[in-house]
């Protein structure tokens, strides 16, 4: 019986080392990948896409266990019988003709468009459920999505995912153009991550930082894809997608380097490590106009070429998971330096800040000879605090005069000048050599007209108000401060005693 026990124990341990090794794999994974984007306008732009994919059939089989897909996003699509969700939130609009194409654009507000399966009977019932549902995950206002702003288009919107048929009955479209975009709705987005906002990618989501931008737009979409390359099975794709584009000029003051420190007030130390990818794109492709050339340090281990909505880009890589990577220093901070050939020009601006300083462009330029070149400058009136307006305000605002500094080429040779000798009048600029002099010329100042209030009416209402609160309170004051008293006649005056006298003598009896 002794000798059993050591057996017993023996085979309970084989058998526990063999169901170990036939565990099964992960049926889930996650790629997290940033796209940094240089725009011709001297902005830059950041995408972040964060791919969740999950080997199983949510709508036929029981889940119960859930480890990279969110379990709140996975019980939509069970209990509404979804085949694709697309929701997105953006503040700004994308100004395609300065920033370029983007890779996913999203109208200002918020978007959701859906397709149901084929099984559900009242599509619109499921579509009110599922907003109301969606308002509660993201705090945001989507419980105002009714039958005044949802369509059924049919041509637009078609699915992106694996579609066996495209009845557009199953299709609800909204969207709230109103929708203001906060941190409120990027907290809940975050935490569908599976490493939230702790490692990765995604501890460069800083939201002063994101919110503080020309551009914000965050996306969640929800589609079925191909397991394999026969498609002989399905998986659920979650891509979570957040879009930025930073001001280069404010937040470099004035310069278009930059880096990740100064765009997200932090740097990579580690990568997720749930993710099975994690890489840094900096797209390096030269199509500046002024010929500039981008230096990114540390420099890339390795660079990717593509044809990306139909234009030819070469992008740097940077591997989170490449331990060399990022233990060398213990964090990976991208910086990225525009460097111009010396023969052209230096265009340096500054830009104002409200109330603190103007601002100050500098070009320097070679002009032909009998050319005409124009400077023009887009800006946006605003309007002016009533306390910083002049006594005159009606005259209008002056513009500090332009200047012009230039070395003309001289007709004539010129002998140096001696500046002890010469007369003072020849001594204003020094030259250097006879081939050319300097002139500095200034222009006219600017008067520009600016929307002017009405300045009496504020006087007016002082008036009138002054003067219903003295009616008002000087009735109720009296009221409740003035005393009656009734007051008897008196037994006679003065003038009551000369009647009497004088009655007195003509013999009538006196008052």
């Amino acid at each position: 019986m002794a000798a059993a026990m050591p057996l017993a124990v023996l085979v309970l341990l084989l058998l526990g080392l063999g169901g170990w090794g036939l565990a099964e794999p992960p049926r889930d994974s996650l790629r997290e990948e940033l796209v940094i984007t240089p725009l011709p306008s001297g902005d830059v732009a950041a995408t972040f896409q964060f791919r969740t994919r999950w080997d199983s059939e949510l709508q036929r089989e029981g889940v119960s266990h859930y480890r990279l897909f969110p379990k709140a996003l996975g019980q939509l699509i069970s209990k509404y019988s979804l085949r694709e969700l697309h929701l997105s939130f953006t503040q700004g609009f994308w100004r395609t003709r300065y920033w370029g194409p983007p890779f996913l654009q999203a109208p200002s507000g918020a978007e959701l468009w859906v397709w149901f399966q084929d099984t559900v009977a009242d599509v619109d019932k499921s579509w009110k459920e599922l907003s109301n549902v969606l308002s509660g995950i993201f705090c945001a206002s989507l419980n105002f999505i009714d039958s005044t702003n949802t369509v059924t288009p049919t041509a637009s919107f078609k699915p992106l995912g694996l579609a066996n048929d495209t009845d557009h009955y199953f299709l609800r479209y909204a969207v709230l153009p109103r929708e203001v975009v906060c941190t409120e709705n990027l907290t809940p987005w975050k935490k569908l991550l599976p490493c939230s906002s702790k490692a990765g990618l995604s501890v460069l989501l800083k939201a002063d930082r994101l919110f503080h931008t020309s551009y914000h737009s965050q996306a969640v979409h929800i589609r079925p894809v191909c397991r394999n390359a026969r498609c002989t099975s399905v998986s659920w794709e979650l891509r979570q997608t957040l879009s930025v584009v930073f001001d280069a000029f404010i937040t470099g003051q004035g310069k278009k380097d930059w880096s990740l420190f100064r765009m997200f007030s932090r740097t990579l130390t580690e990568p997720c490590p749930l993710a099975s990818e994690s890489r840094v794109y900096v797209d390096i492709t030269n199509y500046s106009q002024d010929n500039e050339t981008l230096e990114v340090s540390p420099p890339p281990t390795t660079t990717y070429q593509d044809v990306i909505l139909g234009t030819r880009k070469t992008y740097a890589v940077y591997d989170l998971l490449d331990t060399a990577m990022v233990n060398n220093s213990r964090n990976l901070n991208l910086q990225f330096k525009w460097k111009k050939p010396p023969e052209n020009g230096y265009i340096h601006y500054q830009p104002a800040q409200d109330r603190l300083q103007p601002h100050l462009l500098e070009m320097l330029i070679q002009l032909p000879a009998n050319s005409v070149t124009k400077v023009s400058i887009q800006f946006e009136q605003a309007l002016l605090k009533w306390t910083e307006y002049t006594p005159d305000p009606n005259h209008g605002f002056y513009v500090s005069p332009s200047v012009l500094s230039a070395l003309v080429p001289s007709v004539v040779a010129a002998k140096p000048v001696d500046w002890e000798e010469s007369p003072l009048f020849n001594t204003v600029f020094p030259v250097s050599d006879g081939s050319g002099y300097f002139v500095r010329l200034y222009t006219e100042p600017l008067l520009v007209s600016l929307p002017t209030p009405d300045f009496s009416m504020p006087y007016n209402v002082i008036c009138l108000t002054c003067t219903v609160v003295a009616v008002c309170y000087g009735s109720f004051y009296n009221l409740l401060t003035r005393t009656f008293h009734i007051e008897e006649p008196s037994t006679g005056g003065l003038a009551k005693r000369l009647a009497n006298l004088i009655r007195r003598v003509r013999g009538v009896p006196p008052l």
